[in-house]
C-alpha cells in the first residue's frame, strides 16, 4: 500500500512532537512560486490546495479542472528546479458548495464527478465537505451530522473506487488522505460583519466524528475511514476586514485536548490568516495540525505590488503618462465587476474605498486575472526593470527587501520584490510548522 506521507502528522503529533504543515490555498502563480520556493531552500516539502470553487470538473472561476491546476503547479516546479514528489496537492471544501441551488440527487452526482476528477489527477488530500444545504433540503432546520455524513461517505465512496482505477495506471500512487467537518465560514470568508464566531464545542466534535464513523461502516469503508487523518474545527480564529480574532488558547484548552481521544485524528484549522508566528505555533504545538492559509498569502502580494507602484509613482514624476497606475486601474476594474467584493465588505463610500485597497480579507485577488489589471501589472514590471529600482524608494516603501537588496541576498528587481514579500508570511508559518521534520 502506498501509504500518504501526510500520516506523519499525525504520528508525531501522537508523539509529542509540534510538527504540523501549512497549506497554501491559492491559485495565484506568484504565491504557488514562492511556496514551492521556499520548501526548496528548506529541503522540505508544500501543501498547496484548490478551493470548490477555484477549480472543478468545468473549471471554476480560475478556468482550470483539478488536471488542468495540477499541470499549473507542477509547470511553477519546474521552473523552480523542485521535485513533484514533495509536493501535495489538496482539493479544500469538496462537495455541493457549488451545486448548492440544485436538489439532492443533481447535486451530490455532480460533488461525486468533482471528487472524482480530483482523485483522478493525482490530489492526495482531500477535504470532504457537506455541511451545506442543498436546494430541496429544509431551510428552516439545521442539517443533521447524519445527513451531512452519509452525504460524505458517500463522496468518500467515489475518491476510493476512484482510487483503485487510478493505481492501475500508475501503481506508485499515492492513497489519498481525508479531511472532514466544516465548522468554519464559507470559502471567501464570513460575509455578515455581526456574526459571532464560537470555538467548537467538544461535544459537537466527538458528535461529528462518531457520525462519519458510522457512514464510512455503512458505505464498507471501514479501511478508508483510516486514512482520515483530520477534523476541521473552529479553534477560535478568523480573519476579518481590519485583521484576525486571534487564537486565545486558554479559550480552546478543553477542545484542544478532546483530540488526545483520537489517536489517528488531528485538528485542521481553517481561515488562520494573520496569526502572528507565535500564534500559529501555539496551534500546532495544541493540536492543529494542518494550517489553511490563502488571503493572508495574497495580501502579502498585494502589498508588494502596491509598494512597486507607490515607487513607480515617486520616479515617474512628471512623467505620469509613462506610468502603470495599476492601484487606479485595480480599483476600477473591482467598481465595473463588485459581485467579488460586495457581499463582504460593508460601509459607506469612503470605507468602501478603502477595503477594496486594504482589508484583510483581501477580495482584490479575484481581480488579478482581470486583463486591465494584469496588463497594468505587466507595465508597473517592465517599467520597473527598465528604469532600475531606486535604493532611496525600495527602502522607503519594502525596507525588509532593501536590506536583503544591499546584503546581496535579493536581486534588485519587481518580480523578486514580489516573491519575497509573500516569502515572509510563508516564514511564519514555517515557523510554527516545522514541516521540514516529515521527510
Amino acid at each position: 500500500m502506498n501509504v500518504n506521507p501526510l500520516k506523519q502528522i499525525v504520528t508525531k503529533q501522537k508523539q509529542g512532537e509540534s510538527v504540523g504543515i501549512y497549506s497554501c490555498c491559492s491559485a495565484n502563480e506568484y504565491v504557488i512560486e514562492a511556496a514551492i520556493a521556499a520548501a526548496k531552500r528548506d529541503h522540505s516539502c508544500v501543501l498547496i490546495e484548490a478551493t470548490a470553487n477555484q477549480v472543478d470538473q468545468n473549471g471554476g472561476y480560475t478556468g482550470m479542472t483539478p488536471q488542468k491546476f495540477k499541470e499549473f503547479v507542477f509547470g511553477i516546479a519546474e521552473k523552480v528546479g523542485f521535485t513533484t514528489d514533495r509536493i501535495f496537492l489538496g482539493g479544500d471544501h469538496l462537495g455541493p458548495l457549488t451545486f448548492a441551488s440544485m436538489n439532492e440527487k443533481e447535486a451530490m452526482e455532480a460533488s461525486e464527478e468533482l471528487v472524482r476528477c480530483y482523485v483522478a489527477a493525482g490530489f492526495t488530500k482531500i477535504h470532504i465537505d457537506t455541511s451545506m444545504k442543498v436546494a430541496d433540503d429544509d431551510p428552516n432546520a439545521r442539517l443533521s451530522d447524519e445527513v451531512i455524513a452519509r452525504r460524505g461517505a458517500r463522496l468518500a465512496r467515489v475518491c476510493e473506487d476512484t482510487y483503485q482505477e487510478l493505481v492501475k495506471k500508475d501503481p506508485s500512487a499515492i492513497r489519498p488522505v481525508y479531511i472532514v467537518g466544516s465548522e468554519v465560514p464559507i470559502p471567501g470568508g464570513a460575509q455578515d460583519p455581526n456574526a459571532g464566531m464560537q470555538v467548537t464545542r467538544v461535544e459537537d466534535f466527538k458528535a461529528t466524528v462518531a457520525a462519519f464513523r458510522k457512514a464510512f461502516e455503512n458505505e464498507h469503508l471501514e479501511s478508508t475511514w483510516e486514512d482520515v487523518i483530520g477534523v476541521v474545527v473552529q479553534p477560535g480564529v478568523e480573519e476579518k476586514d481590519a485583521g484576525c480574532t486571534e487564537y486565545d488558547r486558554a479559550k480552546a484548552a478543553e477542545l484542544m485536548a478532546s483530540i488526545k481521544d483520537f489517536p489517528n485524528l488531528v485538528f485542521e484549522g481553517h481561515s488562520t490568516d494573520y496569526q502572528t508566528k507565535y500564534k500559529l505555533r501555539e496551534l500546532v504545538e495544541d493540536g492543529v495540525g494542518i494550517l489553511k492559509v490563502g488571503p493572508g498569502m495574497t495580501y502579502a502580494m498585494r502589498e508588494a505590488l502596491f509598494a512597486l507602484s507607490y515607487i513607480e509613482e515617486m520616479m515617474f514624476h512628471g512623467r505620469e503618462e509613462e506610468a502603470s497606475h495599476f492601484v487606479e486601474v485595480l480599483e476600477k476594474a473591482m467598481m465595473a465587476e463588485p459581485k467579488n467584493w460586495q457581499k463582504h465588505y460593508h460601509g459607506d463610500v469612503n470605507e468602501l474605498w478603502f477595503k477594496r485597497k486594504f482589508s484583510f480579507s483581501d477580495r482584490s485577488r479575484y481581480y488579478m486575472p482581470n486583463p486591465e489589471v494584469a496588463a497594468a501589472k505587466e507595465k508597473l514590471i517592465s517599467n520597473l526593470r527598465k528604469e532600475g529600482i531606486s535604493l532611496a524608494v525600495l527602502s522607503q516603501f519594502m525596507p525588509i527587501q532593501y536590506t536583503k537588496v544591499r546584503e546581496g541576498k535579493l536581486a534588485n528587481d519587481p518580480e523578486a520584490l514580489i516573491l519575497d514579500r509573500i516569502t515572509n508570511t510563508i516564514d511564519e508559518y514555517l515557523f510554527a510548522s516545522h514541516q521540514e521534520e516529515l521527510f
